[in-house]
């Protein structure tokens, strides 16, 4: 299950550099390739907004 990114993203880039498989592309808020996306984590616990959350 892939995770997504919500408007509660603030672009801040701590993200980016956890995620192993580059799924994560910058912009005005962040987006995750679903496709790339092998549902690791790593952003989750990171993110400051706790704007990413598994997919529904």
């Amino acid at each position: 299950m892939a995770h997504v990114i919500s408007d509660e993203c603030i672009a801040c880039g701590a993200c980016l550099p956890e995620c192993p498989v580059e799924a994560i592309t910058e912009g005005k808020i962040y987006v995750i390739n679903p496709n790339l996306c092998t549902d690791c984590g790593l952003c989750v616990d990171v993110c400051p907004t706790e704007a990413i959350s598994p997919v529904d």
